[in-house]
């Protein structure tokens, strides 16, 4: 029976959050604010709870949901992608024109639009975010994006028009330029070395709020910008956010993030666990989950490590894996089983359930073909060794940790011994990009874009197989042309309907090869009072609170 921490609320409750008991502690019971009619209220501080501290907020870092939670409010993006019909709408930019092979792009830049330091969002300054994102700059250490494919460079038209060259067909790049990764920054920021991006006073947007002041590592507080009047195009709201501050509070505790919650001292909180949502919605909160739209949480495995450099092992492995088991003992019906390597609401998706039984005997099968003998010790066993593997968890990824052990509970039943390694050691970081050391590793993006096929597998980008080329290139040899050049393909397409049909390749040959064992559809999941009014997320499930106001509690 595999056992679940539960958090269980006691009366009179008070957290410390940050080392600062903070005020209105009266719990919210399951009272609810007044009807949709209302109108929003302007001014307020939204208290925030974070599970994990950002990292560096150089725009393209921003996949880190922590890093994107913060960009989301302090930058604005070129143009916007509706989260609920994915379609690309005016933002910075108010209108824009691709030609035939999609290898240049030409945008028309809003005017009037300024960074918090004063200095003007133009022609020049869009040029000088995609040189940096598409280009990076080794000298500062700025990497290139991985939402950006195939760049070759700017031309400023006028003050308020922008070219962009690339060097073959990039059909993504449209879509690239909503996304977290593309945030907007003054040409100050893009200035300074990649090492001083982690401080948040150093990062001067264009969007609604802008920093404050920060405690690195506890507290970051963003206040409203006045003067705010360039909301994304089609949206009813325009002007200055309603709420006058947000305050990040980085709160590790699962149990002292819901208890705060619930004892009146946050107002919405990031990664709430599976088995706390009924707790929160029985008392009257709601609980947020917008999908990520990407590749699905996962297991994948680098073949450089002789264990798993054989497909019947890694075939055995995702037939040993039981995902139907893992969902409805860890998770809620905000977590979908994956039937495929990315979501049912990502494009280009296609079923692949077919493909990704659970079938332990075909998986004892397999693995005895491969010449991994069951022996004595009920342990798989070929010229005297062990199989046996390891797996780093990975901290930002819901119950992840429970996700391993689950699974290696599952893999014992054919003899396979998997462990599970804590990820805060301090040669984690080194030892997971190791195929000797960490031969399996959980992975998944988020991306509402064929493209986060190719951010997740291709060398120079996550690089999650560890091929040569890329990540920890020093103790690696695996390379899959026939992948990389899939995944080029699918990067360089411009013709819809083919590049859809690579991307249905793709998938199938990534499982085919059973490089991955796709396990959820990996939603971000946020709870809040119901006083938190206007709360709504980019298409990959980022907070944004351009639009939240708070309502009188009640």
């Amino acid at each position: 029976m595999f056992n679940i921490r539960r958090f269980r609320k006691t009366a009179g409750l008070a957290v410390l959050l940050g080392g600062t008991l903070l005020a209105g502690a009266s719990g919210w019971g399951a009272a609810q604010a007044a009807g949709s009619d209302e109108k929003p209220a302007r001014g307020g501080t939204l208290v925030y709870l974070e599970q994990q501290s950002h990292t560096n907020l150089y725009p393209p870092a921003g996949g880190f949901y922590p890093n994107g939670g913060i960009l989301n409010q302090i930058t604005d993006k070129l143009t916007y992608q509706n989260p609920k019909t994915l379609e690309i709408e005016p933002w910075i930019a108010e209108s824009w024109t691709v030609n035939a092979d999609a290898t240049e792009y030409t945008f028309k830049i809003r005017k009037g639009v300024t960074f918090s330091d004063g200095t003007p969002l133009d022609a020049a300054a869009v040029a000088k975010n995609y040189d940096t994102f598409g280009r990076g700059n080794k000298d500062l250490k700025l990497p290139v994006s991985e939402v950006i494919n195939n760049y070759d460079c700017s031309e400023v038209i006028d003050h308020q028009t922008v070219k962009f060259y690339f060097k073959k067909p990039s059909p993504g790049f449209l879509q690239g330029t909503s996304v977290i990764g593309s945030g907007l920054v003054s040409p100050k920021t893009l200035a300074l070395p990649y090492e001083a991006l982690g401080d948040a006073t150093k990062i001067i947007g264009s969007g609604p709020f802008m920093v404050a002041n920060e405690t690195l590592g506890r507290e970051l507080t963003l206040k409203v910008r006045a003067d705010y009047s360039w909301g994304p195009a089609k949206l009813e709201h325009q002007g200055r956010a309603y709420l006058d501050e947000i305050k990040y509070i980085i709160t590790p505790e699962d149990s002292v993030r819901i208890g705060a919650l619930l004892a009146g001292q946050a107002d919405i909180i990031r990664q709430i666990q599976a088995y706390d949502e009924k707790q929160v919605e029985d008392e009257g909160y709601l609980i947020y989950a917008p999908s990520t739209r990407g590749v699905n949480n996962s297991i994948v495995f680098r073949p450089d490590n002789p264990l798993v450099a054989d497909i019947r092992v890694r075939r055995a492995l995702l037939h040993a894996t039981n995902a139907d088991e893992i969902v409805s003992t860890l998770f809620s019906t905000n977590y979908p089983k994956a039937t495929s390597i990315i979501a049912k609401t990502a494009s280009g998706y296609v079923d692949l359930s077919s493909k990704l039984s659970y079938d332990i005997e075909k998986a004892k099968q397999l693995l005895d073909k491969a010449g991994w003998k069951l022996g004595s010790n009920g342990r798989r066993q070929k010229d005297g060794q062990i199989l046996e593997l390891s797996a780093y968890e990975s901290l930002p990824q819901p119950q992840n940790k429970e996700t391993l052990q689950l699974v290696a509970q599952q893999w014992e039943k054919v003899g396979v011994k998997l462990n599970v390694l804590t990820a805060d050691s301090g040669s984690a970081v080194v030892n997971n990009l190791d195929p000797a050391k960490a031969p399996v590793s959980p992975a998944m993006v988020g991306r509402a874009d064929p493209d986060v096929i190719k951010s997740q597998y291709y060398p120079t980008n996550r690089n999650v197989l560890l091929q040569k080329g890329g990540n920890g290139d020093k103790v690696q040899s695996f390379v899959d042309e026939r992948l990389n050049a899939l995944l080029d393909q699918l990067a360089s397409e411009p013709d819809r309907s083919k590049r859809l049909a690579v991307a249905s390749e793709v998938q199938n040959y990534v499982v085919d090869q059973a490089y991955a064992i796709p396990i959820f559809e990996e939603p971000q999941a946020f709870a809040a009072a119901p006083y938190v009014k206007g709360v709504s997320f980019e298409a990959v499930g980022r907070p944004s609170f351009y639009n939240t106001w708070l309502a009188p509690r009640r």
